[in-house]
């Protein structure tokens, strides 16, 4: 089939502003955004479309077709096979996101097709409904690629494929023609009023169906997981049904504008049977013996996957019910009651155990339990990516399957061709439906490795088509196995394909070789090339990347978990914007083509990645959600260092002033009055102005006394004798030392109630935190090794440390080893040594002091944890340390702020800043009853609160310490109010 004429991008850019209501994308950042999706492939495009509505995305679609330009439509972009790359890509994630009905009498809903699964099934959800396909992938997954790829997911075992949901499809043919498609039988509204009619091109179809009969019924809809090619099963005589046929074509027949999908009720009670088994097979096997007992998932983790998880993740997952073993079923069943549901686990479980009796199992009914165990799934995708010695795993064999009674067979001949081909894995998935994914260390870099990795997709696709089964379960064909679709369905089957095709799209406009006409499987491989070899001079050491840069960016491979329409930390300028630009997947794409160097060109001095990173909070909430620990914080201070190298004079003014805040707070603090006077003069719109800071930011107001100061002065309370549990070190950050001593003095109180004795350093001392995040790494490298060194001696005699700011712990435990890696050796040890002894308060007190009790504050309180301290420290300890204090703490699901250290005050974010506060925790903050204690350890998050609300939020040391009686010559004093 001819490929579409290549017009002139820039012509066709220029008619399509003129004449659609679209944000049109040309320029080389912004088409670097788009060169790759959650696949090992990297295609860039001619331009990139985001239409406003739907009657946009039509309008974009004509004018492409005039100019004769190939379109690839890309809902979330997580494809995992290079499914929607190339030419003009049409975003419709951003603004085609309309539920345009949802009726619970008729369970059907009506989606435009960026339409975000969670957002359909939080709408669902009150009439006890949802949609049947469940991909982990759903936060970010949008109903047009669903359709596209057929997508299954958790619960396709009970609620079937996207496929078996679909209902009516309103589309337009790749030849123009707007047609409305119904699935036969289907009964419900008048269709929207479209142009076209269908007529011919059904009798097109069925008359390919009536003479392709017997290839048809013989080799497709065999099962339900064979997704691979056209689904021809439904051009079958008597079951020609369009929409059905239109799921899992790839964009490559029609572009869905809307869809109306059958909605399934919702079982009102579930309960989880956890199995545990000592090997993969040994799980396959077992399946078959299940199925019958009807349940609504079977799915599969291993601990490899497990490993990987954060230690809190793990054991959280092991408290929520994981038994023993290597590898875990997930079994849930569903019922009218707790108790019938609790009755249908208890006889799955018997089941297992007959067939199995080695099984470990556990009926998990807790709905928070069950949340635990399925995030652990979820993750998967992510995990996968990665060993636990920090090597990389591909796609490529994503998602093959077979017929569940050859599982175990195919798990079991699997393992030979590995071994013959020298390759591993971590598998993981449907194994209720035969459907496995899995991600193999591939060497997809050098030429060796891309022939090894030929031959065993060769191989694996012989013995999945021996098996009877599919080499796509789930997620397309697209480049990754267009290829290889030849080889399960013969080149007979491959022409009839050309043949449908040729009737929805005879120009071969949507979504080029996709299909039909595949390219050799290895064409256009991301990593295939001379980037991966390239060495930058970095000042992080990226122990964790094997001390490459370009390793550290690999890290992203697309899946998408930061582009979740709600919840979670990361990433919280694309939650306020949802341009992909600003989630952490666009900006770790974009620093990896400044790396790979063709499309954006300048290296560290790129303009295109300093705009991209411009909005990054720095809040390192990639860090603790992203399953593979992206870290675009470290990123961005990477690269914002290396761009200003020998160029001070280029530096954002903020960059001076909130960089160097320890420098001049430490001034302020040596006359404190005059300093507040001056800050809070006439003077302060000027001083904003020189200090790049937003006019509408209070400035600080610095503290009388300083933490050190009162320490310095204070006699000990244990006299000669030494503290029941010992000295600790209090770290005097500059925010708790210059601007809220109070907290420190709060903490001392607490500390010494707990029967320690709290020490200073004898020199002033600064994690360098203010420096790393306006990107002066050197500075911020000598400042962090001469603080270490001022309290050398606590660290090797094992004296803990404690933290009170959360981002300067964090640095203290996670980037300032990294950053010292790179110095003298010394420095590195006393990295490593001070990473090792830092405690937040509550992991003190847990570790050191687990028989004190704390005072009984009681109450409720609402608690905002610092991004820094969900991402390295976690909030497990503090919430156990409130929760023995007699407080009911309320954590919502915040994410970040939005002031982040420098970025709330810089000038051009406040607005942001505040939009991203005023997501949750702002209007949190507001409507909490008066009685309710907010609670923040960051200052940042106490500064956001008490600027955009009338509340003043206390620091956990806070809390605790109004619980203590004071004791004249204990030191004990209630926290007030700040001495100012």
């Amino acid at each position: 089939m001819p490929s579409a004429a290549r017009p002139d991008p820039a012509r066709l850019a220029a008619r399509l502003r003129r004449e659609v209501r679209a944000d049109v994308l040309d320029g080389a950042g912004d088409r670097a955004l788009y060169t790759t999706d959650a696949s090992s492939y990297r295609v860039v495009p001619d331009l990139v479309v985001v239409p406003r509505d739907v009657e946009a995305l039509v309008d974009t679609l004509a004018c492409a077709r005039e100019a004769g330009a190939p379109v690839a439509m890309r809902g979330g972009g997580t494809s995992m096979a290079g499914n929607c790359l190339g030419g003009v890509v049409v975003d419709v994630s951003r603004h085609l996101d309309h539920i345009l009905d949802l009726d619970p009498t008729t369970r059907t809903a009506v989606v435009e097709p960026g339409v975000v699964l969670t957002d359909l099934l939080g709408a669902a959800r009150p009439h006890r409904l949802a949609f049947g396909a469940d991909p982990s992938s759903g936060s970010r997954a949008t109903l047009g690629g669903m359709i596209a790829n057929n997508a299954c997911g958790t619960h396709s075992v009970a609620w079937g494929t996207t496929a078996d949901s679909v209902r009516r499809l309103e589309v337009v043919t790749g030849d123009g023609r707007r047609l409305a498609l119904c699935s036969p039988g289907v009964d419900g509204p008048a269709q929207p009023a479209v142009v076209g009619d269908a007529g011919d091109l059904e009798a097109r179809l069925a008359g390919i169906g009536d003479r392709h009969r017997l290839l048809v019924e013989r080799r497709f809809g065999t099962f339900s997981r064979q997704i691979s090619g056209y689904a021809l099963q439904h051009l079958a005589p008597g079951r020609l049904d369009l929409p059905k046929l239109l799921c899992g074509s790839e964009g490559t027949l029609a572009t869905t504008l809307r869809a109306t999908l059958a909605l399934t009720p919702v079982p009102a009670h579930l309960a989880l049977l956890v199995l545990g088994f000592p090997d993969t097979t040994a799980a396959a096997d077992i399946v078959p013996t299940l199925l019958p007992f009807g349940p609504l998932t079977v799915e599969s983790i291993s601990s490899p996957l497990l490993q990987r998880l954060r230690p809190d993740v793990r054991e959280g997952a092991v408290a929520a019910g994981l038994p023993q073993g290597e590898v875990w079923l997930l079994c849930e069943v569903g019922a009218d009651t707790p108790h019938e549901a609790d009755v249908a686990a208890r006889a799955l479980a018997d089941a297992a155990r007959d067939a199995c009796p080695s099984a470990t199992m556990n009926v998990v009914t807790d709905p928070r339990a069950q949340a635990v165990l399925w995030a652990c799934r979820r993750d998967g995708t992510g995990l996968a990516t990665r060993r636990l010695d920090g090597s990389e795993a591909w796609g490529g064999w994503e998602d093959a399957a077979v017929p569940v009674p050859r599982l175990g067979e195919y798990l079991r001949r699997l393992e030979e061709v590995m071994a013959r081909h020298g390759v591993s894995t971590a598998a993981y998935g449907h194994f209720g439906e035969g459907c496995m994914h899995m991600r193999f260390d591939f060497d997809l870099m050098t030429d060796p490795g891309i022939v090894r990795y030929r031959a065993f997709l060769e191989d694996a696709t012989d013995l999945v088509v021996s098996l009877g089964g599919s080499v796509s379960g789930e997620h397309g064909d697209g480049r990754a196995r267009g290829e290889l679709v030849a080889r399960m369905y013969g080149a007979d089957a491959m022409r009839v394909f050309g043949e449908v095709k040729r009737v929805w799209d005879p120009r071969d406009a949507l979504n080029p070789r996709i299909v039909v006409d595949p390219p050799p499987l290895e064409t256009d491989l991301r990593h295939h090339g001379p980037a991966h070899l390239r060495v930058l001079s970095t000042a992080f050491a990226y122990a964790a990347d094997a001390g490459s840069f370009a390793q550290a960016q690999r890290r992203c491979v697309g899946v998408g978990k930061c582009r979740q329409s709600g919840g979670g930390t990361m990433c919280p300028s694309y939650q306020v914007t949802r341009e992909e630009r600003h989630s952490t997947r666009g900006r770790a794409h974009l620093l990896w083509e400044m790396v790979e160097g063709t499309l954006v060109t300048d290296g560290w001095r790129s303009t295109e990645v300093l705009d991209v990173l411009d909005l990054c909070l720095s809040c390192k909430g990639c860090l603790g959600d992203c399953p593979v620990d992206v870290d675009i914080a470290t990123y961005k201070a990477e690269f914002t260092h290396q761009h200003y190298k020998g160029r001070p004079w280029r530096r954002p003014r903020s960059h001076w002033s909130m960089g160097w805040l320890p420098v001049s707070a430490a001034l302020a603090s040596g006359m404190p009055r005059a300093a507040n006077r001056v800050l809070g003069s006439r003077l302060a719109p000027a001083i904003r102005r020189a200090g790049g800071i937003d006019a509408s930011r209070s400035l600080p107001v610095f503290a009388r006394e300083s933490l050190t100061s009162w320490l310095a002065r204070r006699p000990s309370p244990w006299g000669t004798s030494p503290a029941p549990r010992g000295p600790v070190l209090l770290w005097p950050d500059t925010f708790t030392n210059r601007l809220s001593p109070e907290v420190g003095r709060a903490a001392v109180a607490v500390l010494e109630d707990a029967g320690f004795e709290v020490v200073a350093p004898r020199r002033p001392v600064c994690c360098g935190l203010t420096w790393v995040s306006t990107g002066q790494l050197g500075v911020a490298r000598r400042v962090l090794r001469r603080s270490l060194r001022a309290v050398e001696g606590e660290l090797r005699d094992g004296i803990p440390v404690v933290g009170l700011e959360p981002s300067c712990t964090a640095m203290l435990r996670h980037d300032g080893p990294d950053l010292l890696a790179g110095g003298d050796g010394r420095g590195a040890e006393l990295g490593r040594l001070a990473a090792g002894s830092v405690r937040t308060l509550a992991e003190l007190l847990a570790e050191r002091a687990p028989d004190w009790a704390p005072p009984q504050v009681g109450g409720e309180a609402l608690v905002q944890v610092h991004c820094h301290q969900n991402a390295v420290m976690g909030f497990d300890p503090d919430r156990a340390l409130l929760a023995a204090a007699g407080v009911t703490a309320t954590v919502p699901d915040s994410g970040c702020c939005g002031l982040a250290g420098n970025f709330g005050f810089e000038d051009g974010h406040a607005e942001l800043s505040r939009a991203v506060g005023e997501r949750v925790i702002l209007p949190a903050v507001r409507s909490a009853g008066a009685s309710t204690v907010v609670v923040a350890d960051g200052f940042s998050c106490r500064t956001q609160i008490a600027q955009g609300t009338p509340r003043r939020a206390l620091h956990l040391a806070e809390v605790l310490a109004s619980g203590l009686d004071p004791e004249p010559g204990r030191g004990r004093a209630r926290p007030g109010d700040p001495d100012r």
